[in-house]
């Protein structure tokens, strides 16, 4: 099969690499349809975040399946699924305490990072981190399923109630599924992007008759924002100071995007004066993932999708996300495919 896998000097290569077969009893290979390109994939490329050297990066993935190990009961070949890489040992203390999301054996584990990933003709992982896709489910909504689980896991670290305001501060694609998310649990939703490309975009998104009024696109200068949100969710991941001006008092701030380079300055006594929270909610907890299933059954999610490349084409597909010099942004989600005609929608 072929797959892309990271140099030393953080660029992409397409190889030749041997086809994943189970290896346990309990393993399941997927021939991948389509793999989403993930932020923290581009923040590898640029060097705001770390992966290992000779992975096959990505992991948000929908596909088929092509084999499975002896013990497997819930999955056969040919179901469609898709894949929830935030894998976990189950039987370390953290694990056994229910927080799988902070599980102690996580080395060789993160998919796409130091356990290869998606972007390939086919990945290998255990059948507990295989979800079918519903019937009636395109795989174009199903591959932003694993970003709503993302967006999920903030939204409620931040307990966001029925009629507060979120701001939401990025829109890039993770921001933009994020402001579904907060839309969807009875929030008005401000999201705030400078780049013109990037608001447009996540404007044609919100322009659905089913979102009304209630998401609305911003400038982050605009003075009008300055306290207005009962929930502030930096999607970019270096905002944080900024986010403190946007929150109100007794607000919550959730940091969401990563970003290893990222660095602020916060005054203490404006926390406590303001009742203010600063919260990071770490990766999503897995029981996240089914409810992120279901919702996606009547969520609009494939709007996100602005891009679609092969394998063949990853330079392009990352270059329209800026992960080139002097190149600027111009996606949303970008998705990669094995093969052109294998794209589902």
């Amino acid at each position: 099969m072929k797959a892309l896998t990271l140099n030393a000097d953080r660029r992409l290569s397409l190889a030749a690499h041997p086809k994943p077969e189970p290896r346990d009893a309990l393993d399941v290979t997927v021939e991948v349809v389509q793999s989403g390109i993930c932020g923290t994939d581009r923040s590898v490329l640029v060097g705001k975040f770390p992966a290992e050297t000779g992975v096959v990066m990505g992991h948000e993935a929908v596909g088929v399946v092509d084999s499975v190990g002896a013990e497997v009961t819930r999955l056969a070949p040919g179901d469609r699924v898709v894949i929830n890489p935030t894998l976990y040992c189950g039987t370390c203390p953290t694990c056994l305490e229910g927080h799988w999301d902070f599980c102690s054996n996580k080395a060789g584990t993160e998919v796409g990072l130091d356990y290869d990933g998606s972007f390939a003709d086919f990945i290998r992982l255990p059948e507990l981190f295989c979800h079918r896709v519903p019937d009636e489910m395109s795989f174009d909504r199903a591959v932003v399923i694993e970003p709503l689980t993302c967006a999920l896991n903030n939204v409620e670290a931040g307990r966001l109630q029925p009629g507060e305001t979120a701001v939401i501060v990025g829109a890039g694609p993770m921001g933009v599924v994020t402001a579904m998310a907060a839309e969807r649990y009875g929030a008005r939703v401000l999201l705030l992007e400078p780049d013109t490309t990037r608001r447009s975009l996540a404007q044609e998104v919100f322009s659905s008759p089913e979102f009304g009024e209630r998401v609305t696109l911003h400038h982050p200068e605009e003075p009008e924002l300055t306290g207005r949100g009962n929930l502030v969710i930096d999607s970019v991941g270096n905002q944080l100071e900024r986010c403190l001006d946007y929150t109100a008092t007794r607000g919550r701030i959730v940091i969401m995007g990563f970003n290893s380079n990222a660095s602020a300055t916060v005054q203490p006594l404006k926390l406590l004066q303001d009742g203010v929270q600063i919260i990071g909610a770490g990766d999503y907890n897995s029981m996240l993932f089914p409810k992120a299933v279901e919702l996606a059954r009547s969520m609009p999610l494939e709007r996100v999708i602005t891009h679609r490349f092969t394998l063949e084409e990853h330079e392009e597909a990352f270059k329209v996300l800026a992960a080139t010099p002097g190149v600027d942004y111009s996606a949303l989600k970008v998705l990669l495919v094995p093969h052109s005609e294998g794209a589902e929608t």
